[in-house]
């Protein structure tokens, strides 16, 4: 009898040892379906990255300390394949575009896996787009130090990013084919537009927001030119509002508007933000200063458009000024070194409205300890909330600068000591200007108080305001049509 039980106990165990043994064998098999079923899905180069730079985090919205990022899986050729279509160019003859045309002949851009961003300062002002893509790309263990999380669906996400470099894009147009590039028939960069808005809005995650938590990089006042009204519910990260004010002032109905008085239907300072241009000088220390020999310095053209026009004035009020130099030129190899030289060597330099409000020459002189002059009256700036400009730059209305040696006197009347505090305070946030976190590609740990992680934080401050948009919009009965309203600020 005992031999009868210890044979049924040892079958029993038999059983249950086979039993156990094809369970768990199904569910590693389960496990590599899945696995290999969502591989099989991920065409694109940045989804590809995704298992290694991606981490799946529930939503927790309430964590200040970060902000969840989906990125939404573009072509490569929408983003890192347009710096490969740029680099095989055969010549690019606009101005500023010599060491470009000389790093394609010494072919050093290839064998790379990301391309590098082109050093012609017509383009690389405007490269915010490669190195916040830049950040998400890098794996999560050398992340620890950036505010964006890259999450692996739209779902765990606060917004959703879309990669495509606008900028570039446009750009490449205005050099091959700029008589096009305000049409639509034969217009590459149009084209490309196309593509992006059309894989977007066809996604679920579009669909329930209308967009109002994605995020476009528009640096380039004319990028993405031909699809605003589309893209303008999404968060649109620019550098002013200037390129902006010629298509706000055609949606207005009313005949006797002003540049001062533009209805903006498409751009806010609730929902987009402001990012710096990328400086072109390098960054002189505090500890480098040296004794200035100049009282204010300006180098760039003297001739602009719109509120640009200011510029002219100036330029024929200031010319014969003692310890004034206002140089006519552009950052060229030559034109780099002469803008180093002269911030370098002056107490204050002017930054003048141009096209637009704002150009990257506000930045180069927070680079060089140059103390600011703002004479642009419809300006907007990066950070503002974070930084106070007025504790490091001089503000002078463009009536008061336009007065005959008002300006000059103006400056005159600082002391060494403010003018010594004004570079301290400089110094102390010349870094939140800094894209460029010295890995190729971008793909690496970025600076903590860089321009990256201060454009998210920036961007973190406006989920409230996503959030509340979303949720009124689903409200609305169907067919039910509200017009935007100009956002006063």
């Amino acid at each position: 009898m005992a031999l009868k039980s210890s044979s049924k106990a040892s079958t029993c165990s038999v059983s249950t040892l086979f039993l156990s043994i094809s369970v768990i064998f199904a569910l590693l098999l389960s496990l590599f379906l899945i696995s290999s079923n969502h591989a099989s899905k991920s065409t694109s180069p940045l989804s590809c990255l995704t298992s290694t730079t991606a981490t799946n985090l529930p939503n927790n919205n309430a964590n200040s300390n970060s902000i969840n990022v989906y990125v939404s899986d573009l072509p490569r050729s929408l983003n890192y394949g347009l710096l490969e279509k740029y680099w095989s160019l055969s010549h690019d003859s606009r101005l500023g575009s010599d060491i470009d045309n000389e790093i394609r002949s010494t072919r050093s851009w290839k064998n790379k896996k990301v391309p590098i961003y082109p050093e012609s300062p017509l383009i690389k002002q405007y490269s915010a787009e490669y190195w916040i893509l830049g950040d998400l790309m890098t794996p999560p263990e050398l992340r620890s130090g950036s505010f964006a999380r890259r999450v692996l669906t739209p779902e765990q996400a606060d917004v959703i990013f879309v990669p495509f470099f606008a900028t570039l894009s446009a750009e490449l147009q205005l050099g091959t084919a700029k008589g096009v590039f305000r049409k639509k028939v034969g217009n590459e960069d149009y084209a490309r537009q196309r593509e992006v808005l059309d894989f977007v809005k066809g996604s679920d995650a579009w669909k329930r927001s209308g967009g109002r938590d994605h995020i476009f990089v528009l640096t380039d006042p004319v990028a993405m030119f031909h699809v605003r009204e589309e893209i303008s519910p999404a968060v649109l990260l620019v550098v002013d509002f200037g390129g902006w004010y010629k298509v706000d002032s055609k949606a207005s109905s009313s005949g006797n508007n002003t540049s001062d008085m533009i209805q903006h239907t498409q751009v806010s300072l609730l929902k987009d933000v402001i990012v710096p241009y990328t400086h072109l000088l390098p960054k002189l220390q505090l500890s480098e200063n040296q004794k200035r020999q100049t009282l204010l310095y300006f180098k760039g053209a003297k001739h602009r458009h719109r509120g640009g026009l200011v510029r002219e004035k100036l330029w024929d009020l200031l010319m014969n000024e003692p310890g004034v130099i206002m140089e006519e030129g552009f950052p060229n190899a030559t034109g780099k070194e002469q803008s180093i030289k002269g911030m370098r060597n002056s107490e204050f330099c002017l930054h003048p409205a141009g096209d637009t409000p704002t150009s990257c020459r506000l930045f180069d002189a927070i680079q060089s300890l140059c103390i600011p002059v703002i004479v642009s009256d419809n300006i907007e700036l990066p950070y503002e909330g974070t930084i106070d400009y007025t504790e490091f730059s001089v503000f002078v209305a463009v009536n008061e600068a336009l007065q005959p040696n008002w300006l000059v006197n103006h400056l005159r009347s600082y002391t060494n000591v403010q003018k010594s505090k004004f570079r301290q305070n400089m110094a102390q946030v010349q870094s939140f200007f800094e894209y460029d976190n010295g890995h190729p590609g971008g793909i690496g740990p970025v600076p903590v108080d860089g321009a990256v992680n201060h454009i998210w934080r920036k961007v973190h401050q406006k989920l409230p305001m996503i959030k509340e948009a979303i949720v009124r919009e689903k409200r609305k009965p169907p067919n039910v049509s509200v017009p935007r309203r100009c956002h006063c600020t």
